[in-house]
């Protein structure tokens, strides 16, 4: 019978959908156009992030 250590390290979530810094998917802002990498907070709503910050997206629309 294996350990409840063992079988708590298969459900552990890795950040960055298990992948490296380095390999995770990126976008060009629309307003800056400087280069952004994915983030948790972006998981669900990635296809529609168009802007690398809040600021980013106020001088879109001002």
């Amino acid at each position: 019978m294996p350990s409840r250590r063992a079988e708590a390290k298969t459900d552990v979530k890795t950040f960055g959908g298990g992948k490296k810094p380095s390999e995770r998917d990126s976008k060009i802002c629309a307003t800056c156009a400087k280069p952004f990498s994915w983030r948790k907070k972006w998981e669900r709503d990635w296809a529609n992030v168009r802007y690398c910050s809040d600021r980013c997206r106020a001088a879109a629309k001002g």
